[in-house]
């Protein structure tokens, strides 16, 4: 249990910082009205969910 936690610790770590750098993608809407932002990252998502199902996948397939 512990050395799942360290590994999922890990995991999220990368992830965020992988997050910061490929945020800005084409496809993602923001919207700006004075001094409100609102930031949808659709296409950020779409990515993290294809790449996480896939990594998910493979590891399923070696249990």
């Amino acid at each position: 249990m512990n050395r799942l936690l360290i590994v999922a610790g890990i995991v999220l770590i990368i992830i965020g910082l992988v997050g910061t750098y490929i945020g800005k993608l084409p496809g993602d809407m923001v919207w700006k009205k004075g001094n409100t932002t609102v930031y949808f990252p659709i296409v950020t998502s779409i990515i993290i969910s294809v790449v996480l199902s896939l990594i998910f996948m493979i590891i399923g397939r070696f249990k």
